[in-house]
């Protein structure tokens, strides 16, 4: 978390923003997020450690968040924004995303990988970057026609 905050604290001076405790307990929430978090999600963790927080703010920082290089921003389509950490993803993985209930999980497959260069080659076409999201339905909204998870159906 050190080194976040670090990088965090020389992008806001290089660009000649405020280095505020507001935009840390935004970072410092947005870093214990496992996985990836809504805009909301991080307003509630942030004002857990300052009521003060305003929903305005932690839009605000989550773009420089990303500026940063700090954070990704994804759409799963269902027409909410999530973020995730760019220092816990090491290496680039896909996205399984229940239809249902929202369950997001991450993989990684060589064979994707493989075809897609595989693909490209065959197509005189040069990648830059890609992302890949797998819709359907998760194993518990499959199996029993709801999804526990949400208690819906």
């Amino acid at each position: 978390m050190q080194d976040s905050l670090r990088v965090f604290k020389e992008y806001l001076l290089q660009k000649g923003y405020k280095n505020t405790q507001q935009r840390l307990h935004i970072l410092r929430a947005f870093l214990d997020f496992a996985g990836h978090c809504a805009a909301e999600e991080l307003l509630s963790a942030a004002r857990e450690r300052d009521p003060s927080v305003s929903q305005a703010t932690v839009y605000r920082t989550l773009k420089l968040l990303c500026n940063a290089g700090l954070a990704r921003e994804l759409y799963f389509g269902d027409g909410l924004a999530r973020f995730e950490s760019r220092l816990d993803v090491e290496e680039h993985h896909d996205h399984l995303i229940c239809e249902r209930c929202g369950l997001t999980i991450e993989f990684f497959s060589e064979g994707i990988e493989h075809l897609q260069e595989e693909l490209a080659r065959q197509h005189n076409f040069v990648p830059t970057r890609h992302r890949l999201y797998l819709y359907g339905v998760c194993s518990s909204c499959g199996e029993a026609g709801h999804c526990a998870a949400s208690g819906a159906s």
